[in-house]
Order: C-alpha cells, then structure tokens, then sequence
C-alpha cells in the first residue's frame, strides 16, 4: 500500500510541526533539536533538506544519523500504536510525529530525547 505522505515534501509538513508547537509555547529551536535527534540533520542539513524540498523517503532515506534511541519512542499516534507499525517508513514518519506531539504537550526535551 502506498501512502501519499511519502510523497508529500518535508518542507511543506515542516511548518505545521513547528505552528503547533509555537502554538503551545515551544520554539523553532526546540522543534529542531527534536529533529536533529532523531534524524542527525544539524543546521545546515535541516535548511537544505527544507530548501530542495524532499519528500519523506528521502528525508528518512538520507538521514546523517538516524537515533537508534528512536525504538524508545513507543504509544500511540495517529490511533495507531507505533511499536506495531510494520512498514518502516511509516514507522520513522509517525516516530516523528509522536515527538513532536510530545514537545507541543510540554513534555521535558531530555524526556523527549530520552535522555531520562
């Protein structure tokens, strides 16, 4: 089964990522930390990677250092209990996603990053 947020560009989800975080008082910053965890795109990649646009198969697919910490994150998302996910892109789409959702309810960074 193909899903269409495979295709669907990096950038153009980006922003609504980091409106529901500033929405709930987090900061671009924080959003970016989270994505450099779990992806390793520092900086300078996460601008490129929203600059040429990418879809989420290349995101994931050309990540510097994808977190092994990532199996970490586990609950539900989506109605969809991530640790059951058998796809692996989806699995790394909805990873993302349930981080981000745990930064926009105030969870702790070093809770997100599961650093505790």
């Amino acid at each position: 089964m193909t899903h269409r947020i495979y295709g669907m560009s990096f950038a153009s989800v980006y922003p609504l990522y980091l409106a529901k975080v500033e929405k709930k008082g987090r900061t671009k910053a924080e959003l970016d930390a989270v994505i450099h965890w779990l992806s390793g795109y520092a900086d300078g990649g996460l601008e490129e990677v929203l600059a040429d646009k990418r879809d989420f198969t290349r995101f994931f697919g050309e990540a510097p250092a994808m977190n092994p910490a990532r199996d970490q994150v586990t609950g539900v998302i989506c109605g969809v209990r991530i640790e059951e996910i058998g796809e692996p892109l989806m699995r790394e789409i909805r990873i993302l996603d349930k981080l981000v959702d745990e930064l926009a309810k105030g969870r702790p960074m070093a809770k997100i990053l599961r650093q505790e």
